[in-house]
């Protein structure tokens, strides 16, 4: 297997070359949402799967290709990366060699661990999540290996969050019918406001999930989940990750796939989007409705308000 790949664009990283440090599927979670599939090894036992010398050379036959350096290198494996137990010295010896931002994308689980925190304050950007508040839906979304405990979880996330340098961002990612009602939503977002994320991410499944019941929040759920989130942590911190890569914030160069781009990032009050389309030179009414008839966006009401949101 390739333990290097890329570099590939993300929205969260920039281009990111990604370091597949776990084989398939070595997870202290079974998320019903993940798009491995279920877990084959389900363990919260740290080991060594690979030479951190065979992961340095992969990745500099990949960066002596590129045209120009990734923004970050990026442990995104097939598995829970913290279960690798050469992190640490892996991210050193890719720090000394190359020089690169380091960025890992874990599910928290083992934050619980010392030798885990430490190894993590080696990175420059490090991705958590967070899919549920209550014990309940903790085990019924992330299905986490029994000897796993979520106050314990949250303890070693909120030392972490205090004694970690770099920048701290969550995802959370939204299932309907699971972790889409307002209280457990508002959970979510108390834990986030105690560790303060630069960024709160909140995710749907974009790509065929372990289990086939798995739907995607709706439209509705993804505004209200916006929302809360926003009134806890403040706007500027809340973003959608709903699949589409856009190419920015503005309605610059078109400004219907610009406008596309905001709304699956962030949900747009109706008149700050009649607003924005005027100043592009566009009919409003006439764009939205288009946009509408087309099932390239849905308009949703919530507490009083109307917005607009990129339709799944």
């Amino acid at each position: 297997m390739n333990l290097a790949f890329g570099p590939v664009p993300s929205r969260r990283l920039g281009r990111s070359l990604g370091i597949n440090n776990i084989p398939s599927k070595f997870c202290s979670y079974s998320c019903v949402y993940c798009q491995i599939g279920r877990t084959k090894n389900l363990t919260i036992e740290r080991r060594s799967f690979y030479n951190p010398n065979l992961i340095l050379k992969e990745v500099l036959n990949i960066i002596e290709k590129c045209v120009k350096p990734p923004n970050y290198i990026t442990f995104v494996p097939d598995g829970e990366p913290t279960l690798d137990k050469n992190l640490g010295a892996e991210a050193s010896l890719l720090k000394s060699e190359l020089g690169l931002p380091l960025a890992i994308l874990t599910n928290s689980s083992l934050l619980f661990k010392s030798d885990v925190k430490r190894d993590l304050a080696l990175f420059d950007l490090v991705s958590l999540k967070v899919d549920a508040f209550s014990q309940k839906i903790w085990r019924k979304i992330n299905r986490p290996h029994k000897l796993l405990d979520l106050d314990e979880i949250r303890k070693g996330i909120r030392r972490f969050s205090k004694e970690f340098s770099g920048v701290l961002i969550t995802e959370t990612m939204l299932i309907e019918g699971i972790n889409t009602d307002a209280k457990e939503i508002e959970g979510i977002a108390s834990f986030l406001l105690e560790i303060e994320p630069n960024k709160a991410y909140i995710a749907v499944p974009t790509r065929p999930p372990a289990e086939k019941w798995v739907k995607p929040a709706s439209e509705e759920n993804l505004v209200k989940a916006h929302e809360i989130f926003a009134q806890s942590l403040g706007r500027s911190r809340i973003e959608l990750l709903t699949g589409y890569e856009g190419p920015g914030f503005h309605l610059a160069g078109d400004p219907i796939e610009a406008l596309l781009s905001i709304l699956s990032v962030h949900p747009m009050r109706i008149n700050y989007a009649y607003e924005s389309l005027s100043k592009a030179g566009l009919n409003p009414e006439e764009t939205i409705q288009t946009l509408l008839r087309m099932e390239k966006i849905r308009l949703v009401e919530y507490r009083g308000e109307r917005f607009l949101v990129k339709k799944l």
